[in-house]
């Protein structure tokens, strides 16, 4: 295969994946404390190895390499839902959860409490507090939630809500259902707490739109230039075949 088709299908590649990040974005466009995915892309340089023997010098081939998926931070709008149990983190903090693979870290805080009365997320996995699983009995009610977490009730406090916070987000990795995985973080400082409200994603619909048209074009675009290459590619092979030795 041809150097320029071997460019081009790099590009391809790395477009195709792009488009799964764009397309995983618009999925979760409504996702309560979703954060946008973005795919950097890196020049890879080839040959690697050299050889002198040769009467001309290699020359050097730039190929497109998808290098990293980052995690766009940026905090989403703030709405009141008036729910006591929902809450949106202001700064960069994450809820913990515990999963049945170990704790996760959300934004997500669309919060219930489940048939045992244990204070859980929409997945129904437990919403740690420093004291781990939040607990309410019937006779609990008027819960309040302070800025800095603690949980109270009519029946006095019932913990205080596991905010953490890292030094480097971008070290986290994206998993299934609006969760986080990653190294142990720290005990938040400067996130704060507001009780009924949420956090909505941070996704443009717009701009996400706009950029899988593009991503689609530049496809086609690159397909179309193979396919030419392809046609003079079995034009040339004609030509020379009918060429009398």
């Amino acid at each position: 295969m041809e150097n320029a088709q071997l460019i081009s299908l790099s590009r391809q590649i790395a477009l195709q994946h792009q488009m799964d990040v764009v397309a995983n974005n618009l999925a979760n466009v409504t996702t309560s404390g979703f954060k946008a995915s973005d795919l950097m892309f890196e020049d890879y340089l080839m040959p690697v190895a050299r050889d002198n023997d040769f009467a001309g010098f290699d020359r050097t081939l730039h190929y497109t390499q998808d290098w990293s998926t980052v995690h766009d931070m940026a905090n989403g709008a703030i709405e009141q839902t008036g729910n006591p149990l929902d809450v949106a983190l202001m700064g960069e903090g994450f809820l913990e959860v515990e999963t049945a693979d170990g704790p996760r870290y959300t934004r997500n805080g669309a919060l219930q409490i489940d048939a045992t009365g244990t204070l859980v997320d929409l997945n129904g996995n437990p919403v740690l507090s420093d004291a781990g699983p939040v607990k309410f009995s019937d006779a609990d009610i008027d819960i309040t939630i302070s800025p800095d977490g603690t949980i109270s009730t009519n029946n006095g406090d019932k913990g205080r809500l596991r905010v953490i916070e890292f030094a480097d987000a971008q070290a986290l990795a994206r998993e299934g259902d609006n969760y986080f995985s990653g190294p142990a973080g720290v005990a938040a400082v400067n996130t704060r707490v507001m009780q009924g409200s949420i956090e909505r994603s941070n996704v443009s619909g717009v701009t996400e739109i706009t950029t899988m048209i593009r991503v689609q074009r530049a496809y086609q675009s690159l397909a179309s230039m193979m396919q030419r290459q392809d046609e003079l590619r079995s034009t040339a092979i004609q030509r020379l075949g009918e060429v009398r030795a």
